[in-house]
């Protein structure tokens, strides 16, 4: 179950993260400037933000083998269509409306390792699923030249539907919906958010993402720009560190299982975020040559603590919330990650990487104080579910 779950993620990530790598072609086949074939490339993420809450329901009501299998297989149909889109417009809609339906897998394969993974392996599990992300996006990387060099971007388009529909197959085949408490499935029950616990990992885990995002989008730019790098060596430098950071996502996951608890190595975790993008700061300011390895060493143990996080919520919230509350976690953590790119980048060209990064460590400060003080592993949690009579 949880290679499907992560099959079903990853199959959604090439998509919706890995059109990056088609901007030259859309530059080049639809005459867009560089601002429109960016709005082309995002048009998945943004869609995938008004339907994230929705498909979490439907799997806490329906299940996850219908989620996920309705929502890859709508995506393989506008996917299809896209290919074929012949206005930069409605390719754009069209992209939209497949990252909406496909963003059924990041709620409904989450809740697969909730369900089928009992609490002491749980991290690692969720760690596995949170890698799907790199990995979607590194298939991505290996399958776009090949399908642009023989069918340009309808050819690209048509290797992501395709990678959508053999997904959609086994899921649909294979994928079965882990045992169901009576107080899950088609039942009520109390909503989880009367407890704050759960409204601070969301917001610790919002807070998170600015150091991320902030490594993320500008370690290419800092490294060519400022420390004059080869463009090919920084580029496989931050690819080595991608990789690191998914396995990064796999110790954490597995220090929180030994643990017994979520939050505690989420808060330490933090911590550390914030201690090393502080120095990041102080050595990018100082020109200091020590600045590229510490870009390197944020950029992993930002990445790291994410299954954490996504751990704790499905937890607090329990079978019968852990749809909507990951839905809810995703949407978060991606209106902060659309967000920060375009900010900072605006207080880098007016103060500096320095003061862009020392931001990013202050806020990863701020989380380490917003994540809760509580036990991750409640009795909502904990409670084994049973098969129905």
């Amino acid at each position: 179950m949880l290679s499907l779950g992560m099959a079903a993620q990853g199959a959604g990530c090439v998509f919706m993260y890995g059109l990056p790598f088609l901007l030259p072609a859309l530059e080049a086949e639809h005459g867009l400037t560089l601002a429109e074939a960016g709005v082309v490339v995002g048009a998945p993420s943004a869609g995938m933000l008004f339907t994230l809450i929705a498909w979490g329901w439907v799997a806490d009501r329906y299940g996850e083998r219908l989620a996920m299998t309705s929502g890859l297989a709508l995506a393989t149909v506008f996917l299809g269509a896209a290919a074929f889109a012949g206005h930069p417009a409605v390719l754009a809609a069209l992209l939209g409306l497949a990252g909406a339906a496909g963003a059924s897998a990041n709620a409904a394969s989450g809740r697969v390792v909730l369900g089928w993974f009992p609490k002491e392996r749980r991290g690692v599990a969720m760690g596995w699923r949170q890698t799907a992300q790199p990995l979607g996006v590194a298939l991505a990387g290996v399958i776009a030249p090949p399908a642009l060099h023989l069918g340009g971007v309808r050819g690209a388009l048509l290797a992501m539907a395709a990678i959508c529909l053999v997904t959609t197959c086994c899921v649909g085949l294979m994928v079965v919906d882990p045992p169901r408490s009576e107080t899950s499935g088609g039942s009520r029950s109390a909503s989880p958010y009367t407890d704050p616990a759960l409204w601070r990992v969301h917001a610790a885990s919002m807070l998170l993402v600015v150091p991320q995002f902030a490594t993320a989008a500008f370690a290419l730019t800092y490294l060519v720009a400022e420390r004059h790098w080869a463009a090919a060596t920084a580029s496989q430098v931050i690819a080595a560190a991608q990789l690191a950071g998914a396995g990064g996502r796999l110790l954490c996951g597995r220090w929180s299982d030994l643990a017994g608890s979520r939050v505690g190595p989420m808060r330490r975790l933090a911590l550390v975020n914030a201690a090393v993008m502080l120095v990041l700061a102080a050595a990018v300011q100082a020109g200091n040559t020590a600045a590229p390895a510490l870009l390197v060493a944020a950029l992993v143990i930002s990445m790291s603590g994410n299954g954490l996080a996504f751990t704790a919520v499905s937890e607090l919230a329990g079978p019968a919330w852990a749809g909507r509350a990951m839905g809810a976690q995703n949407t978060g953590q991606n209106l902060i990650a659309a967000g920060t790119p375009p900010i900072l980048g605006a207080l880098i060209t007016h103060a500096g990487f320095g003061t862009a990064f020392a931001l990013a460590g202050a806020l990863a400060l701020a989380a380490s104080t917003a994540t809760p003080g509580v036990p991750m592993i409640t009795p909502r949690a904990v409670r084994r579910p049973v098969s129905p009579d």
